[in-house]
C-alpha cells in the first residue's frame, strides 16, 4: 500500500484530487490544466470509469479529453477483481502520460481494484512521473487513508465514519469531496481524531488541488478548499465518548484556500500564493 519510489534521478507524477461537478464545457479549467501537465497535444490519457455503475461515464470522458486537445483517451473499466489481472486491459497503461478516475462509490473503487495489479501499476506509474488525477470518489481513493463513507453535519460524531484503505498514492493527506455542498467537515474532523499525522483536505465541487513533486498544493477551478491540520491537536474525546456522541477536538487549524493559493504538506504552511498583490 506504500507509494513506490521514483527511480533515481526522475520526480513522481503530479497527484490531482477534484472536488466533484468539475465543469467539463465553456472553460473547463481543472480538466484543461490536467490535459496540459499530460502533455497537451502529446498526452495520453487512460480513463478508469470503475467507480461509476452508468455505461456513458468513460465514453464521455474519452470525448472530454479528446475535445481538450488530448492525442488519445482510452477508457478501461474493470467489473470485476478478475478483471485487474487481464493482460488486454493492462496493456492500456502502457505508454500514458496521465490516468483520471471518475466517480462514482470510492468503496467500489476500493473494492475492486485495492491490492491487485492494477493498483501496483497506478503506484509505479505515479512514482514514474505519470499524472493522475481523480474526481469525487476517484479523489477519495488516491491516498493512503480513504474515507468510504460517513453521515453529513459540521460536528465530529463517533462513529460517523468509516475509513478504508485507498489507492496510495500518499499517505499524507485524507480527502472528502462534495465538501461544503453536502457538509462534510465533521466526517473529516472524525477521520483526524482517529489519524492526527494525515492532513485533511475537504474539496468543494468544481475545486482540485494540484500536488506537485515538491508535495506542495496549489487550488484550481471556482470552488474552496478547506484544509484541516491536526498536527497540533492537543485534546480528543474520541476515546471517552459513545458512538453516536458528539466529540471535543482541540488545536485544529483550519485554512481556507482558493484557486491561486497554497499548502505545503511537509512544512503545513499555508499560503495565499498568486492572490497576493503587488503594490505599485
Amino acid at each position: 500500500m506504500c507509494p513506490s519510489r521514483s527511480p533515481k534521478g526522475k520526480s513522481r507524477g503530479w497527484i490531482i484530487p477534484v472536488g466533484g461537478a468539475e465543469v467539463k464545457e465553456n472553460n473547463p479549467q481543472i480538466l484543461s490544466r490536467f490535459v496540459e501537465l499530460c502533455g497537451g497535444k502529446k498526452a495520453r490519457i487512460a480513463i478508469i470509469p470503475t467507480a461509476s455503475r452508468l455505461l456513458e461515464t468513460g465514453p464521455k470522458y474519452e470525448r472530454i479529453f479528446t475535445a481538450l486537445g488530448a492525442k488519445s483517451a482510452v477508457s478501461v473499466d474493470f467489473e470485476q477483481r478478475s478483471d485487474t489481472s487481464d493482460s488486454a486491459r493492462l496493456a492500456v497503461f502502457d505508454g500514458v502520460t496521465g490516468v483520471f478516475l471518475t466517480g462514482g462509490s470510492q468503496l467500489r473503487l476500493a473494492t475492486l481494484l485495492g491490492g491487485t495489479p492494477v493498483a501496483k501499476r497506478l503506484r509505479e506509474l505515479n512514482a514514474h512521473g505519470v499524472h493522475i488525477c481523480g474526481t469525487s470518489a476517484g479523489a477519495s481513493f488516491l491516498s493512503e487513508h480513504m474515507i468510504a463513507f460517513g453521515e453529513e453535519g459540521s460536528t465530529p460524531v463517533a462513529g460517523n465514519v468509516r475509513l478504508a484503505p485507498g489507492l496510495g498514492l500518499t499517505n499524507r493527506f485524507v480527502i472528502d469531496q462534495h465538501f461544503r455542498q453536502r457538509d462534510r467537515l465533521g466526517r473529516l474532523t472524525a477521520a483526524l481524531a482517529y489519524n492526527p499525522f494525515a492532513i485533511g483536505i475537504g474539496l468543494d465541487e468544481d475545486s482540485a488541488v494540484f500536488i506537485g513533486p515538491d508535495n506542495v498544493l496549489e487550488v484550481g477551478g471556482s470552488g474552496g478548499v478547506t484544509v484541516v491540520d491536526a498536527s497540533e491537536l492537543s485534546f480528543s474525546s474520541m476515546d471517552q465518548v459513545d458512538e453516536g456522541q458528539p466529540v471535543c477536538m482541540l488545536g485544529l487549524r483550519i485554512h481556507i484556500l482558493v484557486a491561486g493559493s497554497t499548502f505545503n504538506l511537509h512544512t503545513r504552511v499555508a499560503s495565499p500564493g498568486s492572490l497576493v498583490t503587488v503594490k505599485k
